[in-house]
């Protein structure tokens, strides 16, 4: 997404209202080099004559929309980062940089996953086959029965045989 999609998609959202407006124009206004803002809800509040309780609202709700993204917290407030998607303030070289890493991030992200589900799967189906003898595997292999059900069968028929 570009910087002019996002800006329609906040302009849709109806979620973002308001004070919530005024909030993001705020900190994008304030903005340092490439994107950081320190400052706290209640600075916010003063600076915009909003009660306190209102900003810390606001800005949760543009965490939660991704629209900034919350930072470490240095003594009482924490830095806010503007999502690069919304804009840029800094040079072009470090955008590409910081949209490359992301895009990394998330195929790394994505292979990870896919190699977790792969590792769980496989550990599914070793616990299966370790709770069943060689022989039932084999032979649940051999005619295509699961081997839950070749257990039942064999049991039922020992069963027959010892009575």
């Amino acid at each position: 997404m570009n910087s002019q999609e996002a800006m329609v998609s906040l302009a849709k959202d109806k979620d973002i209202k308001g004070e919530t407006h005024r909030v993001l124009w705020f900190i994008g206004g304030i903005l340092d080099f490439e994107n950081w803002v320190q400052i706290s809800a209640t600075e916010i509040a003063k600076e915009l004559e909003l009660k306190r309780p209102n900003v810390s609202r606001a800005i949760k709700l543009l965490e939660e929309k991704r629209i900034i993204i919350r930072g470490p917290k240095i003594g009482r407030s924490y830095a806010y980062m503007l999502n690069p998607e919304f804009g840029w303030k800094g040079k072009v070289k470090n955008l590409e940089d910081y949209r490359q890493k992301k895009e990394d991030n998330n195929i790394r992200d994505i292979k990870n996953s896919q190699k977790n589900i792969s590792q769980k799967v496989t550990n599914q189906v070793k616990e299966k086959i370790k709770k069943y003898p060689p022989e039932v595997n084999q032979l649940s292999q051999q005619f295509d029965i699961p081997s839950e059900k070749l257990e039942k069968l064999l049991s039922y028929f020992q069963n027959i045989e010892n009575n």
